[in-house]
């Protein structure tokens, strides 16, 4: 099992419950192996927290009601707005569903980053997170 510690990564950026890294080491039973040399561009590794399954599933029922997409149709995280029909006002409606239903503020500049079901669901547990 890999040991990490929090000296082994420098980190470039966070947001919305993702920690995107520019370098790291990582000591494996006792053998360190340095920072790979990349590309800049592709030395990049993202650790994602997801949301809780209740969340998503939450989330998916609401995009369903939003969409009036039939009771068969297959709603999961990955599910892409733009892919189940949704257009821009579809998904400012399913944005203000949320709102509604998990009693959150979502900024505008968060909403134009949300274009699945897991990344709706990543930001309301941050925001709920936040408001506690």
């Amino acid at each position: 099992m890999a040991s990490i510690t929090a000296s082994s990564f420098a980190i470039s950026s966070f947001k919305h419950n993702q920690i995107c890294l520019k370098s790291s080491s990582l000591p494996i039973k006792g053998i360190s192996f340095p920072s790979l040399r990349m590309k800049p561009a592709t030395r990049r590794l993202s650790i994602n927290c997801a949301a809780k399954p209740e969340t998503v599933d939450k989330v998916c029922a609401i995009v369903k009601k939003q969409l009036a997409l039939p009771g068969d149709s297959v709603v999961n995280g990955e599910s892409k707005f733009a892919a189940l029909g949704a257009d821009s006002l579809d998904t400012v409606e399913i944005v203000m569903g949320l709102e509604e239903a998990f009693g959150i503020t979502v900024e505008e500049e968060n909403a134009q980053t949300i274009a699945t079901v897991q990344d709706a669901a990543d930001l309301i547990e941050d925001l709920v997170a936040k408001k506690c």
